[in-house]
């Protein structure tokens, strides 16, 4: 369902795919850095030190999103300058696209790259060696890595949209609020093999920040009643 929001609300919008890919690629650029950062501090450190090496994951992941959401503000400024590059080449003075669908795109881009890697990561697995459960342990590891590769698309989506709308009208604290929910969806990552743990920590969080995101993108209560109601 997740990469639906691809075909369904920007395949068609030759403007919104290039945000989409350049997103995608600021994201990939963050990954690549973090990435670049935790091998070289993994290298240097003890390898037979495994509270090091656990500190230094934590390390790793926390810094990664960080990254990421630094990231994100510079893809909001870029895009801020587009916009005006826009205006001036337009004949009516409008930009043909309005900051809060470019969050919207932006976002998408973020989460649908970040729910490739995921997927990637997790089809590698599949391939071996070895036998998911054969220990005893979970059996529904490929199921919830999917069903939280989709919350963080989701999730991402609406980060956008927060963060561009705390940049865009100056609110710090909800540009914050996005940080704090990254860092505590990826540190609730650490709660696994227990996946109870993670996924509906994950997943709340995710119903508030697309009500929250609903809201600000202009939604009221009443229209997403009659939405609900299938009411005209």
């Amino acid at each position: 369902p997740a990469f639906g929001l691809f075909i369904f609300t920007i395949a068609r919008d030759p403007l919104r795919i290039i945000i989409l890919i350049a997103g995608a690629f600021f994201w990939l650029v963050s990954l690549l850095l973090s990435s670049l950062i935790w091998f070289i501090a993994v290298k240097a450190s003890d390898p037979q030190d495994e509270r090091l090496q656990k500190g230094l994951l934590i390390f790793g992941v926390m810094f990664s999103v960080l990254l990421q959401e630094a990231f994100r503000f510079l893809y909001y400024k870029l895009l801020r300058k587009a916009i005006e590059g826009l205006v001036a080449l337009s004949e009516d003075g409008c930009s043909p696209i309005s900051i809060q669908q470019m969050a919207y795109v932006a976002g998408v881009g973020f989460g649908l790259m970040s729910g490739a890697f995921s997927m990637i990561n997790l089809l590698a697995d599949a391939l071996g060696p070895g036998t998911v459960g054969i220990h005893g342990d979970s059996q529904l590891y490929f199921l919830t890595s999917a069903f939280m590769t989709m919350v963080l698309i989701f999730l991402h989506t609406f980060w956008g949209i927060l963060f561009f709308h705390g940049c865009e009208h100056r609110r710090w604290w909800e540009i914050a609020a996005v940080v704090i929910m990254h860092l505590t969806v990826s540190g609730l990552s650490f709660c696994n093999p227990l996946y109870v743990g993670s996924l509906v920590p994950s997943y709340l969080l995710m119903a508030a920040a697309a009500g929250w995101a609903y809201l600000l993108s202009g939604g009221s209560a009443q229209n997403l009643r009659r939405f609900l109601l299938c009411k005209c």
